[in-house]
C-alpha cells in the first residue's frame, strides 16, 4: 500500500491534527499580540476583549476543522484494513468517529462560555488531540494501537483537566486524575502483555482464534482481569471511581463535558470490541442460576456495584457537578449492562446508551457553564432562581434530567428500556433479572437527586439579592448550542431509531 492511500484512509485523523496545529499557532499569535497590547496599554477591560476575541477565532478554526473531518469520514470505504487491524474502517468505526467529533465540536462551542481560559489555542488543541486519541480509540481492533489512542487521550485529558491555573481545585483535580489513569494504564499495559504472552498476538481476531483453542490458565485469567480493571478506570465504574468527582468538579466546565461524554463513548466502544471479539471464548454467564467464570460475571459485579453506589452517594451532594459525577458512576453500570448480555443487540443496546447519555452530559455541563459564568458558582444554591432569571436554560436544564432520571418522552428513557428489555431477553430463565431489578432500584433512587436540580431551579429562591448579576450573562451561541441538544435529546426520544436503527445496522 502506498502512502497516498495510507493517508486518505486516514485522512479525518490528519485534518484533526491540521486544525490541532493551525489553532495552536493562532493562539500563540493572539497571545503575542495581547501580550504586547497590555504591555503598552495597561487596560483590564481591553486585556479581557482581546482574549475573547482569541477565544472566539480559535473556536471557529476548530469547529470548521471538525466539520470538515466529518465530511472527510462520510467519504471513507466502508470497509477496510491495515496493518492486521491497527486500522479498521468499518460503518461502525466510522458511525462513531462521527459521534466523537461532533461531541468535540459541541465542547468547542461550549468554551466561548469559560471565561477562565486564558490560552485558548493551547486548551481547544488539546481538545482536538484528545479527539485523535478517540478516533484512533474507535478506529482500531489491535491492542497495542488501541493503548497508544488512550495514551494520547489521557496526557490530553490530564492537563485539559488541570488547565485552569487560577483555581488550586483544577491542580488538584489534574494531579488526581494523572494519578489514577497512570494507574489504569499500568494495569491495561500489563494486561495486554499478559494476554499477548499467552496467545501470541495482540490483534483482537487472532486472539480470539488463539483463545478459543486453549483452556482457561491462571495467567490468561489475571491479564483480562487486569485489562477489564484498567478499562474500569477509563469509564469510572465502581471502586475504580475516586478520580471522577474531584475531576468533574475542579476542571474547567468543556473539560467535564469531553471527559463525560466523548471519551466515554469511545471507551465503551473499544471494551465492546474487547470483550465481545477478543475475549469472546471466555464469555462465561452472569446468570443468577447457572453462573460461569468469565468476563461477563466480572462485568455484572462492576454494573452492579456502579448502580448502588453511584446512585447512593449522588444523594448526599450539594454541588451539581460532584452530582452528575456520581451519577456519570451509575450510568457507566447501566451500559455495562447491555455488554454482559454479550450479544450483537446487547452491544447495539450499550452503544445506543452510551451516545445519548454522552449528548445529555454535555448539554448539561453547557448550563453548568453558564450558571457559573453568570453566578461564579455550581452548587445547588447558583441554580435558585434560574427559571426566573433564564427560562431557556431552566427548560434546558429540565430536559437533561428528566432525560437522566429515565422520563418519557425523553431519550433516557427510550434507552434505559432498550438496554433492560435487552437483558432480560438474554440466556433462559431470565438469567439477568437480578441485574435489571438492581438497574431499576438505581433509576428509581436517582430520580429524587434529579428532582432536587429542578426544585432549585424551579422553587427556590436565590440565596442572595445580588446573585442574579454577579457575572457575564451568558453569549448568544452558547445557549444557542445548549438548546440544539436538549431538542436532540427530544428527538431521539420521540424517534429513537433515527440513532438505534443505524448503530444496530454497524455492529457485526
Amino acid at each position: 500500500m502506498s502512502y497516498l492511500e495510507l493517508l486518505k484512509l486516514a485522512s479525518p485523523e490528519t485534518i484533526v491534527v491540521i486544525t490541532a496545529l493551525a489553532v495552536l499557532s493562532i493562539g500563540l499569535v493572539t497571545g503575542r499580540v495581547k501580550s504586547t497590547a497590555t504591555v503598552s496599554t495597561a487596560k483590564p477591560a481591553q486585556s479581557a476583549n482581546d482574549t475573547s476575541t482569541a477565544t472566539g477565532i480559535c473556536s471557529a478554526v476548530a469547529a470548521f476543522g471538525l466539520a470538515v473531518a466529518i465530511g472527510t469520514v462520510l467519504m471513507l470505504p466502508r470497509h477496510a484494513t491495515l496493518f492486521s487491524g491497527m486500522l479498521v474502517i468499518t460503518p461502525l468505526t466510522s458511525l462513531f468517529k462521527i459521534i466523537c467529533i461532533a461531541l468535540a465540536f459541541f465542547t468547542v462551542l461550549l468554551t466561548t462560555s469559560e471565561k477562565s481560559l486564558r490560552h485558548p489555542g493551547e486548551y481547544l488543541a488539546l481538545v482536538l488531540f484528545a479527539t485523535v486519541g478517540l478516533m484512533l480509540l474507535v478506529g482500531s481492533e489491535e491492542l497495542l494501537m488501541i493503548f497508544i489512542g488512550l495514551e494520547l487521550l489521557g496526557l490530553s485529558l490530564y492537563v485539559m483537566t488541570a488547565f485552569d491555573k487560577t483555581d488550586v481545585r483544577s491542580a488538584e483535580a489534574g494531579v488526581k486524575y494523572f494519578l489514577f489513569g497512570s494507574t489504569s494504564s499500568a494495569f491495561t499495559l500489563f494486561g495486554i502483555s499478559l494476554i499477548y504472552g499467552m496467545s501470541g498476538t495482540t490483534s483482537l481476531a487472532a486472539v480470539s482464534e488463539k483463545l478459543a483453542t486453549v483452556s482457561v490458565q491462571p495467567l490468561l485469567a489475571v491479564g483480562i482481569v487486569m485489562t477489564l480493571i484498567g478499562f474500569a478506570f477509563k469509564i469510572a465504574a465502581a471502586p475504580f471511581h475516586l478520580w471522577a468527582p474531584d475531576a468533574y468538579q475542579g476542571a474547567p466546565v468543556p473539560s467535564s463535558a469531553f471527559i463525560a461524554s466523548a471519551s466515554k463513548v469511545a471507551s465503551f466502544v473499544v471494551l465492546g470490541k474487547i470483550v465481545l471479539v477478543g475475549f469472546a471464548p471466555f464469555h462465561g454467564s452472569a446468570a443468577w442460576h447457572a453462573m460461569v467464570a468469565g468476563w461477563s460475571p466480572v462485568l455484572a459485579a462492576l454494573a452492579a456495584l456502579s448502580i448502588l453506589l453511584g446512585n447512593l452517594v449522588a444523594l448526599a451532594q450539594s454541588n451539581v457537578r460532584r452530582l452528575l459525577a456520581y451519577s456519570a458512576v451509575a450510568h457507566a453500570g447501566y451500559t455495562l449492562v447491555g455488554l454482559v448480555s454479550g450479544d450483537r443487540t446487547g452491544f447495539s443496546a450499550a452503544l445506543f446508551y452510551a451516545t445519548i447519555y454522552a449528548i445529555t452530559l454535555v448539554g448539561a455541563f453547557g448550563v453548568v457553564a453558564m450558571v457559573r459564568r453568570e453566578t461564579g458558582g455550581d452548587d445547588f444554591s447558583n441554580f435558585a432562581g434560574l427559571a426566573s432569571r433564564s427560562p431557556l436554560l431552566a427548560g434546558c436544564m429540565s430536559v437533561f434530567m428528566l432525560s437522566l432520571a429515565g422520563i418519557p418522552p425523553l431519550a433516557g428513557f427510550f434507552g434505559k428500556f432498550y438496554l433492560f428489555s435487552v437483558a432480560l431477553r438474554t440466556g433462559a430463565n431470565h438469567g439477568l433479572l437480578w441485574l435489571v431489578v438492581v438497574a431499576l432500584l438505581g433509576s428509581f433512587i436517582s430520580l429524587y437527586y434529579y428532582l432536587i436540580v429542578l426544585k432549585a431551579i424551579f422553587v427556590d429562591e436565590p440565596v442572595l439579592a445580588s446573585s442574579r448579576h454577579v457575572g457575564v450573562p451568558p453569549a448568544l451561541l452558547s445557549r444557542a448550542t445548549v438548546a440544539v441538544l436538549a431538542a436532540t435529546v427530544l428527538l431521539l426520544g420521540i424517534t429513537p431509531e433515527i440513532l438505534a436503527a443505524p448503530i444496530l445496522a454497524a455492529v457485526p
